[in-house]
């Protein structure tokens, strides 16, 4: 048995590492990143967009399509990226040789020097109006992750694909959660292979189109995050205080109900536009702000849900710019929180964020001189820590 003084060392031991990780109190919001769309002709440069991201201390985005100069401008750099296979070529990956090829083309030669963690297959395929898709979704993922392992990549970089929440056919209350019958088939082959792969379920929930079709019904603080008091499940009697988490476990209901549990649901958008048509209700800079600055705040709690309340949620903010190129309503423009000029759309404190910051509305961003001069530093930290969990291993070892 330990003497006294040996469980005090232990316990200082442990302190020292909580202090000099980033598993301590001032970690940054490990669960938090940002949707990098590039609808548009006005955008700054990739290099640009990771100085901002990392000004803003931002670790984590997902792009739209695997673009090279992106993928290159992010190397050596602490920003992981989830990459997204376009909805167009999924055909083509339902021969094992195209998806091995495509893996070599457009992963194998950016790794392991850009931190590429996820594969996206498609997005909202479950509900494109091109219902033919479909059939090539379940193919496409188990093609694109066995090229994967076949090249000895599959370790650190998951492969799913994002869903509408229209794949639901009931979703109120929480625990009502269900899948639409028409897919439900196809969805339980998909979800086989996320169990086996132990890889997320991503959802894109956006509480403002709830909203937008019924603001008579639903209350539009319990939509933005706002205190109200919230909606308790009858058949759970869990409370919830904001409909993204009840979005979320309506999912996470769905996917049991199909035989599937331990597969973890994260959100691959949220957001709310700054600016609507006429007929758009609750696009508004105002509630803008308001949901992003709000979601933000449970982020850097690392909140889970009501029903998973120990697993904190992963959400993406869609999105980081105004894509002026984008079609539909005006909404569809506006979900940035910065313009392309690199300005803020509006504050959502992530400038707290940043080491030296405009008190207006822009942000002052570090030179690449400073960045790579950040990143070399970074590197150092993480060999020290890593030095310091061996003598940590060491000393807990030298009590047994």
């Amino acid at each position: 048995m330990a003497t006294f003084t040996q469980k005090m060392a232990i316990r200082y031991i442990l302190l020292a590492f909580f202090l000099y990780t980033d598993t301590g109190i001032f970690a940054r919001v490990a669960s938090f990143g940002i949707n990098y769309g590039q609808v548009a002709n006005n955008l700054p440069q990739p290099e640009k967009v990771l100085e901002l991201l990392s000004t803003l201390k931002i670790t984590k985005t997902r792009i739209y399509d695997t673009n090279p100069q992106i993928l290159k401008a992010f190397a050596n750099s602490n920003v992981e990226i989830i990459v997204t296979i376009e909805n167009q070529i999924l055909n083509q990956l339902n021969d094992p040789q195209q998806a091995l090829q495509w893996v070599n083309t457009n992963i194998k030669p950016y790794l392991p020097d850009t931190k590429i963690t996820g594969i996206q297959v498609g997005n909202e395929v479950f509900t494109e109006l091109d219902t033919t898709l479909i059939q090539y979704l379940v193919p496409a993922v188990i093609n694109i992750y066995n090229a994967l392992v076949q090249l000895g990549l599959n370790t650190n970089i998951h492969v799913s694909t994002p869903s509408s929440l229209e794949v639901l056919e009931e979703s109120y209350p929480p625990s009502a959660g269900s899948f639409r019958s028409e897919i439900s088939e196809i969805m339980k082959e998909f979800l086989n292979f996320l169990s086996k792969t132990k890889s997320p379920f991503w959802v894109n929930a956006y509480p403002y189109f709830a909203y937008k079709n019924d603001p008579n019904q639903i209350s539009l603080d319990y939509v933005l995050f706002n205190p109200n008091q919230g909606m308790v499940d009858p058949n759970t009697n869990l409370h919830y205080d904001n409909m993204l988490y009840a979005m979320v476990d309506a999912v996470t209901f769905a996917i049991a109900k199909l035989g599937f549990n331990g597969i973890e649901v994260r959100v691959s958008e949220t957001g709310w536009p700054s600016k609507g048509d006429s007929d758009e209700i609750g696009a508004s800079l105002k509630n803008a702000e308001i949901y992003n600055k709000n979601l933000l705040r449970r982020q850097m709690k690392n909140e889970g849900t009501p029903l998973n309340p120990r697993m904190r949620l992963e959400s993406y903010l869609f999105a980081l710019f105004n894509e002026n190129m984008k079609n539909g309503p005006t909404s569809e423009r506006n979900y940035g929180l910065f313009e392309p000029d690199e300005s803020m759309t509006y504050n959502v404190g992530l400038s707290s964020f940043a080491k030296s910051s405009n008190p207006s509305t822009s942000i002052s961003l570090t030179s690449s001189a400073t960045r790579t001069k950040q990143a070399s530093q970074k590197e150092n930290q993480s060999l020290f820590h890593w030095m310091f969990v061996y003598l940590l291993i060491s000393s807990l070892c030298a009590f047994v």
